[in-house]
């Protein structure tokens, strides 16, 4: 937590304060035709999440998504790529990068890490679409997506090819 004296406008001083968070990394996995979704159980909660996880320190965000996607996953794909980086909050400094990793292969049993226990299944890309909806998906940034791409035809198309390559 940083804290810091600024001065207001009428010259007083107010503290303020900044969180810092390690970055993070997700990744919407393709696997044929059907996309990775994780039941995952943490120590106090349990959530439906994508492939993903903390950065290591000095670790590459692309290289974290990779680890991160073949632990908790068991696949790996060579057909990885940045498809976008938010903030999620101005007084957290945070990065969260969500790849797009196609054509995902399975490569060994998943690894977890301690705390963890993760299910992972395949689903459409319409019941991708629903987790829009869904109380369990732990993702705002992506929820907000999803819903944006249910309310604008012609956006959802775009996607499913960016995806699917079709």
């Amino acid at each position: 937590v940083y804290h810091w004296e600024q001065k207001m406008f009428d010259g007083s001083l107010e503290t303020f304060e900044k969180l810092k968070r390690v970055d993070t990394v997700n990744a919407i996995s393709i696997v044929g035709d059907k996309i990775i979704l994780q039941e995952q159980e943490q120590p106090g909660e349990k959530f439906l999440s994508l492939p993903g996880g903390r950065c290591e320190k000095n670790e590459d965000h692309l290289e974290a998504m990779k680890r991160e996607l073949l632990e908790e996953t068991g696949y790996a794909s060579k057909d990885i790529f940045l498809w976008k980086e938010t903030c999620p909050f101005s007084k957290i400094i945070w990065k969260v990068k969500y790849y797009i990793a196609r054509d995902c292969q399975f490569i060994q049993n998943p690894k977890l890490d301690a705390g963890e226990k993760i299910t992972s299944k395949l689903i459409t890309f319409e019941e991708l679409l629903d987790l829009s909806e869904n109380e369990k998906f732990d993702d705002s940034f992506m929820k907000y997506y999803l819903l944006r791409l249910r309310l604008h035809p012609e956006e959802k198309e775009k996607f499913r090819k960016l995806l699917f390559k079709k």
